[in-house]
Protein backbone atom coordinates (compact mmCIF):
# COMPACT_ATOMS: atom_id res chain seq x y z
CA UNK A 1 0.00 0.00 0.00
CA UNK A 2 1.40 3.47 -0.85
CA UNK A 3 2.90 5.45 2.02
CA UNK A 4 0.39 8.30 1.62
CA UNK A 5 -2.53 5.89 2.11
CA UNK A 6 -0.89 4.40 5.19
CA UNK A 7 -0.38 7.89 6.63
CA UNK A 8 -4.02 8.80 6.07
CA UNK A 9 -5.23 5.55 7.63
CA UNK A 10 -2.87 5.96 10.58
CA UNK A 11 -4.11 9.53 11.09
CA UNK A 12 -7.61 8.08 11.37
CA UNK A 13 -6.42 5.80 14.18
CA UNK A 14 -5.50 2.61 12.31
CA UNK A 15 -2.66 1.15 14.40
CA UNK A 16 -1.91 -1.51 11.82
CA UNK A 17 -1.38 1.16 9.16
CA UNK A 18 1.05 3.02 11.45
CA UNK A 19 2.94 -0.21 12.07
CA UNK A 20 3.20 -0.85 8.31
CA UNK A 21 4.27 2.76 7.79
CA UNK A 22 7.19 2.70 10.25
CA UNK A 23 8.33 -0.92 9.82
CA UNK A 24 10.68 -0.17 6.87
CA UNK A 25 12.37 2.58 8.91
CA UNK A 26 12.83 0.81 12.26
CA UNK A 27 16.41 -0.31 11.67
CA UNK A 28 17.45 3.09 10.34
CA UNK A 29 15.70 4.84 13.24
CA UNK A 30 17.52 2.63 15.74
CA UNK A 31 20.89 3.16 14.04
CA UNK A 32 20.29 6.91 14.02
CA UNK A 33 19.54 6.84 17.75
CA UNK A 34 22.58 4.63 18.39
CA UNK A 35 24.91 7.00 16.58
CA UNK A 36 23.74 9.79 18.85
CA UNK A 37 23.48 7.90 22.16
CA UNK A 38 26.27 5.37 21.56
CA UNK A 39 24.42 2.92 23.79
CA UNK A 40 22.15 0.08 22.67
CA UNK A 41 19.63 0.35 25.52
CA UNK A 42 19.44 4.14 25.22
CA UNK A 43 19.05 3.87 21.44
CA UNK A 44 16.21 1.38 21.89
CA UNK A 45 14.52 3.71 24.40
CA UNK A 46 14.96 6.74 22.14
CA UNK A 47 13.62 4.83 19.14
CA UNK A 48 10.58 3.65 21.07
CA UNK A 49 9.94 7.13 22.48
CA UNK A 50 10.33 8.59 18.98
CA UNK A 51 7.82 6.14 17.53
CA UNK A 52 5.34 6.93 20.30
CA UNK A 53 5.76 10.66 19.67
CA UNK A 54 5.45 10.21 15.91
CA UNK A 55 2.22 8.28 16.41
CA UNK A 56 0.86 10.85 18.85
CA UNK A 57 1.72 13.79 16.56
CA UNK A 58 0.91 12.22 13.21
CA UNK A 59 -1.81 14.83 12.77
CA UNK A 60 0.98 17.45 12.55
CA UNK A 61 2.71 15.65 9.68
CA UNK A 62 2.49 17.67 6.45
CA UNK A 63 1.05 15.56 3.65
CA UNK A 64 3.47 17.07 1.09
CA UNK A 65 6.57 16.19 3.15
CA UNK A 66 8.51 12.92 3.04
CA UNK A 67 7.78 10.70 6.06
CA UNK A 68 11.25 9.17 6.62
CA UNK A 69 13.11 12.44 7.47
CA UNK A 70 10.22 13.51 9.71
CA UNK A 71 10.40 10.25 11.65
CA UNK A 72 14.22 10.35 11.85
CA UNK A 73 14.12 13.90 13.19
CA UNK A 74 11.78 12.84 15.99
CA UNK A 75 13.95 9.84 16.87
CA UNK A 76 17.13 11.97 16.72
CA UNK A 77 15.57 14.55 19.04
CA UNK A 78 14.63 11.81 21.50
CA UNK A 79 18.18 10.42 21.33
CA UNK A 80 19.60 13.89 22.00
CA UNK A 81 17.27 14.17 25.00
CA UNK A 82 18.62 10.86 26.32
CA UNK A 83 22.21 12.14 25.99
CA UNK A 84 21.34 15.44 27.71
CA UNK A 85 19.64 13.50 30.50
CA UNK A 86 22.68 11.26 30.84
CA UNK A 87 24.98 14.28 31.09
CA UNK A 88 22.76 15.79 33.77
CA UNK A 89 23.07 12.54 35.73
CA UNK A 90 26.87 12.86 35.32
CA UNK A 91 27.28 9.66 33.36
CA UNK A 92 29.86 9.48 30.62
CA UNK A 93 27.96 9.98 27.34
CA UNK A 94 30.86 8.59 25.35
CA UNK A 95 31.29 5.10 26.77
CA UNK A 96 33.28 2.84 24.51
CA UNK A 97 30.69 1.49 22.09
CA UNK A 98 30.93 -1.58 19.90
CA UNK A 99 30.22 0.41 16.74
CA UNK A 100 32.10 -0.66 13.65
CA UNK A 101 32.39 0.56 10.10
CA UNK A 102 33.06 -2.38 7.82
CA UNK A 103 35.45 -1.26 5.11
CA UNK A 104 35.76 -4.53 3.20
CA UNK A 105 33.27 -7.29 2.59
CA UNK A 106 36.03 -9.71 1.52
CA UNK A 107 35.58 -13.43 2.18
CA UNK A 108 39.30 -13.85 2.83
CA UNK A 109 39.78 -14.11 6.64
CA UNK A 110 43.06 -12.17 6.58
CA UNK A 111 41.49 -9.38 4.53
CA UNK A 112 38.47 -9.40 6.82
CA UNK A 113 40.67 -9.06 9.95
CA UNK A 114 42.67 -6.29 8.30
CA UNK A 115 39.41 -4.58 7.39
CA UNK A 116 38.20 -4.81 11.01
CA UNK A 117 41.47 -3.31 12.21
CA UNK A 118 41.19 -0.42 9.73
CA UNK A 119 37.55 -0.04 10.71
CA UNK A 120 38.37 0.13 14.42
CA UNK A 121 41.13 2.66 13.69
CA UNK A 122 38.76 4.85 11.68
CA UNK A 123 35.93 4.57 14.24
CA UNK A 124 38.38 5.57 17.00
CA UNK A 125 39.33 8.69 15.04
CA UNK A 126 35.70 9.57 14.27
CA UNK A 127 34.73 9.07 17.91
CA UNK A 128 37.37 11.60 19.00
CA UNK A 129 35.59 14.30 17.01
CA UNK A 130 32.99 16.58 18.54
CA UNK A 131 29.41 15.35 18.67
CA UNK A 132 28.15 17.32 15.66
CA UNK A 133 31.10 16.27 13.49
CA UNK A 134 30.77 12.63 14.54
CA UNK A 135 27.03 12.50 13.91
CA UNK A 136 27.39 14.23 10.52
CA UNK A 137 29.99 11.69 9.34
CA UNK A 138 28.02 8.69 10.61
CA UNK A 139 24.76 9.97 9.12
CA UNK A 140 26.32 10.37 5.70
CA UNK A 141 28.73 7.46 5.46
CA UNK A 142 27.25 4.81 7.76
CA UNK A 143 23.52 5.48 7.54
CA UNK A 144 23.77 6.81 3.96
CA UNK A 145 21.20 9.52 4.67
CA UNK A 146 20.30 12.12 2.07
CA UNK A 147 21.00 15.81 2.70
CA UNK A 148 17.34 16.36 3.63
CA UNK A 149 17.41 13.47 6.09
CA UNK A 150 20.72 14.66 7.56
CA UNK A 151 19.25 18.13 8.00
CA UNK A 152 16.35 16.60 9.93
CA UNK A 153 18.64 14.52 12.15
CA UNK A 154 21.13 17.35 12.74
CA UNK A 155 18.40 19.93 13.25
CA UNK A 156 19.77 22.38 10.70
CA UNK A 157 18.97 23.75 7.26
CA UNK A 158 19.72 21.56 4.25
CA UNK A 159 22.33 24.05 3.05
CA UNK A 160 24.19 23.75 6.35
CA UNK A 161 24.59 19.98 5.99
CA UNK A 162 27.29 20.21 3.30
CA UNK A 163 29.34 22.75 5.23
CA UNK A 164 29.07 20.75 8.49
CA UNK A 165 30.11 17.57 6.73
CA UNK A 166 32.96 19.35 4.94
CA UNK A 167 34.26 20.81 8.21
CA UNK A 168 33.87 17.46 9.99
CA UNK A 169 35.85 15.66 7.30
CA UNK A 170 38.48 18.40 7.43
CA UNK A 171 38.86 17.98 11.20
CA UNK A 172 39.04 14.19 10.78
CA UNK A 173 41.74 14.61 8.13
CA UNK A 174 43.72 16.99 10.40
CA UNK A 175 43.46 14.56 13.29
CA UNK A 176 44.71 11.64 11.18
CA UNK A 177 47.55 13.70 9.70
CA UNK A 178 48.58 14.90 13.16
CA UNK A 179 48.74 11.29 14.36
CA UNK A 180 50.86 10.29 11.36
CA UNK A 181 53.21 13.24 12.00
CA UNK A 182 53.58 12.18 15.66
CA UNK A 183 54.34 8.59 14.58
CA UNK A 184 56.97 9.77 12.08
CA UNK A 185 58.74 11.73 14.84
CA UNK A 186 58.94 8.58 17.00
Amino acid sequence: MPERNLIEQAKRGDGSAFEQLVRPYLDLAFRTAFIITRDVADAEDATQAGLIKAHAHLDRFRADAPFRPWLLQIVANEAKNVVRSRVRRRLDPFDDGADRIVISGDDDPAAWIESLERSAWLVAHINRLGEIDRIAIYCRYVLDLSENEMAAVLGCARGTVKSRLHRALGRLRQQIEAERDREEVR
